[in-house]
Formats: structure tokens, sequence, C-alpha cells
């Protein structure tokens, strides 16, 4: 089959390489499209440490069922499906109780980080475990369902943080996954959602995608100008979805008393924090891992209209070309949000 392999930093080549094993409970999926998610843009640079070479990347992605193990039973040849990214075990104490996302034998799709390798979609097959897909609805089609793994991470975030009804919320970032995120916590019970960003392309977007108001990150009244728009008493919940020192500062000073900060954005691996702004002001600070089998429900939001991921789909290109557009991410070439590979 033909993959598009990571061989060395910022060198993905389109190769031939083997069929996956299909294990007893294993699905065997024909990938019709995968998405090129920031995790990848920075797997592809090396940055992260979490694609070492060679890899087969791509862990957003939706496809046809072309074989089933023998031990397969929900599922059969030619069923539409798309499937999670964490391949959970399913048996751990973890996954027994339903937070798949923090297994004890966790791997990503597409991921490989010195503790294990998994090959990705960024191929025409891919083989996953049958407990982690999903059917998907006739209607459904195959670019949109690759974002499903994004809008997950969002919906997760929002569930987690156990939103009181009418809370102010402030997204901290509004790439792929902030602007779901804006979507998300509005959906889950805030009144009024704002959006912070160094773009006001990205803004722009935000507030045709449901932000109540926006704000540039370099505004010197940013702190102000937030508790202005929350009607003097502060922010109740701060999203930070970049994964940044400074972003994650802007985070912490943001909220209120009392107020929450979820953190999805991980591009750092190590950050300081305002210690005595947490601690005074008794801020919660709570990490949002990936998801925990939203998907689902996460189709649903998506069948409903009540998340849009429409203005986030920039491309749809062959698997071919897929090194020429992992470049143009890299680049940061204005305009462009998600680009769909398709096998």
């Amino acid at each position: 089959m033909k993959a598009l392999v990571l061989e060395e930093v910022r060198g993905l080549h389109l190769r031939d390489v083997p069929e996956p094993e299909l294990k007893t409970h294993d699905v065997l999926i024909q990938v019709k499209a995968c998405g090129i998610c920031g995790s990848d843009v920075h797997g592809y640079d090396g940055s992260t440490g979490r694609r070492i070479p060679p890899i087969i990347m791509g862990h957003e992605a939706a496809g046809v069922v072309s074989k089933v193990g023998l031990d397969v039973s929900s599922f059969k040849v030619g069923d539409r499906v798309t499937f999670d990214s964490t391949v959970s075990c399913g048996h751990c104490a973890y996954c027994l109780a339903g937070e798949v996302n923090l297994c004890d034998n966790r791997q990503v799709l597409g991921v490989s980080c010195g503790d294990y390798r998994r090959n990705g979609a960024f191929a025409e097959y891919v083989a996953v475990p049958e407990h982690i897909v999903y059917s998907l609805p006739d209607s459904f089609e195959y670019e949109k369902a690759a974002l499903i793994e994004a809008v997950s991470i969002a919906v997760h975030a929002a569930k987690i943080t156990e939103i009181e009804q009418g809370s102010t919320c402030v997204v901290i970032g509004v790439g792929m996954i902030g602007l779901l995120a804006v979507q998300a916590f509005k959906y889950f019970g805030c009144t009024r959602v704002f959006a912070v960003d160094l773009e006001q392309s990205k803004l722009d977007t935000a507030k045709k995608l449901g932000a109540d108001e926006t704000f540039l990150a370099t505004d010197p009244d940013l702190f102000a100008q937030l508790n202005k728009a929350a009607g003097g008493r502060g922010i109740d919940i701060a999203v930070e979805v970049v994964g940044a020192q400074k972003s994650i500062t802007t985070a912490i000073e943001a909220v209120r008393r009392g107020g929450k900060v979820t953190l999805i954005g991980n591009l750092a691996p190590k950050v300081e924090i305002p210690l005595q702004i947490v601690v005074t002001r008794q801020i919660t600070l709570l990490g949002s891992c990936a998801s925990a089998g939203e998907y689902g429900e996460c189709i649903e939001l998506m069948e409903s209209g009540a998340i849009d991921v429409g203005p986030l789909l920039s491309a749809v290109a062959p698997l071919s070309e897929g090194a020429e557009w992992f470049n143009r991410l890299y680049n940061r070439e204005p305009g462009l949000m998600k680009v769909i590979l398709q096998p």
C-alpha cells in the first residue's frame, strides 16, 4: 500500500509499505480522509520528540471497513467508520472506569515517542482495535468525519470543566481546537464566550462561530477589557489552547477569584506559572487530555449543526501532495487551517 512516511525531520516521502497486520479484534480500514493536525506539523519539524522517524503519522481519519479480525462482531466489510486516535487497552483500571484517555497502556495513532511506535492513517489502510471504532451516518462526509477527533478534544474539555450554567468563558488561542472550544463551551452552558489570539483573521473566524467578543492578545488593556465584557465580575473560565508560557499566564491572570483554567494546549513540555495568583485567588487548574469516548456525541453535535466545522476546512488534497501541504502548514501560510489528505 501507499503511505506518507516521515523518514527524517521535515522529510516526508510517499512509499510502498506492507499492509498492516490484522489481529483478531482488529478492523482494517481503507482510509478515505485524514486531517493534518497541528501536532503532526510539530512532529514533522521534530519539535515535540513524539514523532521519531520513521513513522506514518495521521490520527484524524475516517474510511470504510476493508477486513475484520476473526473476533470482530460489531462491524462488517463496507461499513463507514471513524476511530479514536487513542488506542486504549480496554481492561486496565482507567479503561474500566471510562477514562480511556488515561489508559495505563495508552498508545496514539501516528505517534512514535520512544516507548512505542504506532503507525497512523496517512496511508491507504490502517488497522485499529474494534473497541475504538465508531459508525458514521450515511450522510456524513468523510472529509467532515476527519474532524471528529478535533471536535472530541474540545467537547471533552468542556465536559470535564463542569460548567455552571450562565458562566463566562475566554478561549486563549483560537486555532483549530480553540475555534471548536468556543462552540463547545457555549453549547455546554457558557452564556458568553470570548476569544483571544494574536491574529485578527482567527478572531474574525471565532466571531463567525459564536464568540461574543474578541480581543487581540497584544492589547495593553486586555484584562480590563475582558473584565468589562464579563460585567465587571471577572471571567469564570479560561480555556488555554496553545500550551505556551505567555498564553498560560494570560489565562490564569484573566479569571476571577475562584475561577477555573482548563489547559488543553501542550506545546511546551514545561512552563512557569504565577503561583501566588493561583493560590491567593484560589484558582482551579485543570488539565484536559485528548478525549474519553465522546465520539458518538460529537457526531450528533456536528450532524445537528451545534458545532460547525465547515469554516475550518481549508483544503482537500491527494496523499501524494502531502509533503507539500505539510511544508505550507509548517511555514504558517496565511488562511490555512485544516488540510485533509485523501490516500
